[in-house]
C-alpha cells in the first residue's frame, strides 16, 4: 500500500512542501513570507506557529484530507553532527533543534514543524541527512592548527540522494559504490563517498574548497589574518566576506551563473577569467578527492543548480574523466530526497538512526 507523505523544508524566507504518494510527487508548493512578515518574530523558533498555519492553511486551500498522510519528513537542522540517515524526531532532537546547539536556521523549523503535525496526526516523523552530517575519517579532521579541526557541514541530503540516484541505475546500492560527489550551487561542496559513508569533503560552509556564487572558501590564510587585523573591516564584515558577499558576488556583483554566462559569452573577459577560476577550483578538488579514494572512483557526480549549465558540466568532464566517468544529475531534489528518506525507514530498508 502506498505512503502518502508531507514533506517540509524551510527557508530564510520561505516554506518549500511536498505532498508524495510513496516517490511520486502528487503536488507541491514554495510558500514565500515577505521580509516583514519574518521581522515580526525574534527567533527562528517564534515562527513555528506562523509557518505551521501558512502550511495548514494551504492544504485546506488544495483540499487535501491530511488524514490520508503516513509520515512527515522536515530538513534537518543545526543539531550536533551525527551520522547520515533518517532520524525520528524525539524529544532530544526536538530540544536541540529548538536550542540550536550549532546555530540558529530557518532549517531547525524543519523536525519541530514534522514533530507537532505528525503528533497531532498520530504518524510518525523524521528527518533525512541534515547538514550538520559528519562521516569524516580521523585524518581528514585534523587542520594543521589544533585548536582548528576541519568539520563537515555541506550538502549531505543532496549528495547522498545523488549517490544512491547512480548506485540505483547501476543495480547496486549506496554501500556498494566509491563516488565523488559535486554539490554547485549557492555553495559548493565535493565529497568522498566510501561504502555509504562521507569520509572526506570540501565543505561549503567552512571555508574549505572551491569558491562559490555566494561564498570564499578557501583563501590564502595568512593574507586573511591580516584582512581581519587591518582595522578596516569588522568581524561581521569579514564574516560575510567569506560567506553571502565572497565568490562570483565578489568579483562580479552577481550570484547567478546565468547572468555570468551571458557575459562570457558576450566577450567579458573578467567574466570567463572567474568563470574559468570555478571551474579550475572544483576540478583541483575531485583530484584531490580521487586520491582518498587511492584513485579508486567508480564515478564523479555533478549536481546542484549549476550544473544545469552545459557549458560548466562540459569544462569540467574535460579536466577529470580520466579519473572517472561523469553524470550530471542537474539541480537539488530535496524534497524527493526526503520523502525517500522516510520511505526507506518505512519499509523496512533501513532503521531509523538514534539521535
Amino acid at each position: 500500500m502506498a505512503i502518502t507523505s508531507l514533506i517540509i523544508n524551510p527557508g530564510s524566507t520561505s516554506t518549500k512542501i511536498g505532498i508524495y504518494e510513496d516517490e511520486n510527487l502528487l503536488f507541491d508548493e514554495t510558500l514565500r513570507h515577505s521580509t516583514e512578515e519574518i521581522a515580526q518574530y525574534a527567533s527562528i523558533i517564534d515562527q513555528k506557529d506562523f509557518r505551521k498555519n501558512i502550511i495548514i492553511n494551504f492544504l485546506k486551500e488544495k483540499d487535501f484530507d491530511m488524514k490520508k498522510l503516513g509520515m512527515v519528513v522536515g530538513r534537518g537542522g543545526l543539531l550536533r553532527p551525527i551520522p547520515g540517515g533518517t532520524y525520528k524526531v524525539t524529544d532530544k532532537l526536538l530540544e536541540d533543534l529548538k536550542i540550536g546547539v550549532q546555530g540558529q536556521h530557518a532549517s531547525n523549523l524543519g523536525g519541530i514543524l514534522a514533530k507537532e503535525i505528525g503528533d497531532e496526526l498520530g504518524i510518525p516523523s523524521f528527518i533525512v541527512d541534515p547538514v550538520v552530517v559528519d562521516e569524516l575519517q580521523p585524518v581528514a579532521r585534523v587542520s594543521g592548527v589544533p585548536e582548528i579541526e576541519r568539520k563537515s557541514i555541506d550538502h549531505p541530503l543532496n549528495q547522498k540522494a545523488m549517490a544512491r540516484r547512480y548506485a540505483k541505475s547501476i543495480g547496486k546500492k549506496y554501500e556498494d559504490v566509491d563516488v565523488i560527489v559535486v554539490h554547485m550551487g549557492g555553495g559548493t561542496s565535493t565529497g568522498v563517498h566510501k561504502h555509504g559513508k562521507m569520509v572526506d569533503v570540501f565543505a561549503a560552509l567552512n571555508g574549505d574548497g572551491a569558491f562559490s556564487p555566494e561564498r570564499a572558501n578557501g583563501v590564502p590564510a595568512l593574507s586573511l589574518v591580516e584582512m581581519c587585523f587591518s582595522g578596516k573591516y569588522s568581524e561581521a564584515e569579514m564574516k560575510k566576506k567569506i560567506v553571502g558577499n565572497g565568490g562570483f558576488n565578489a568579483y562580479l556583483g552577481t550570484n547567478d551563473m546565468r547572468e555570468v554566462t551571458a557575459r562570457v559569452e558576450a566577450g567579458d573577459e573578467k567574466a570567463k577569467l572567474v568563470r574559468d577560476a570555478f571551474i579550475y577550483q572544483i576540478c583541483k578538488n575531485i583530484g584531490a578527492c580521487a586520491t582518498v579514494l587511492q584513485g579508486h572512483v567508480d564515478q564523479i557526480i555533478l549536481t546542484g543548480g549549476i550544473a544545469y549549465g552545459k557549458t560548466v558540466t562540459d569544462d569540467i568532464a574535460k579536466s577529470v574523466d580520466w579519473i572517472a566517468p561523469v553524470t550530471v544529475y542537474a539541480g537539488e531534489d530535496e524534497l524527493l530526497a526526503l520523502a525517500q528518506g522516510g520511505l526507506r525507514v518505512l519499509n523496512g530498508e533501513e532503521q531509523a538512526q538514534e539521535y
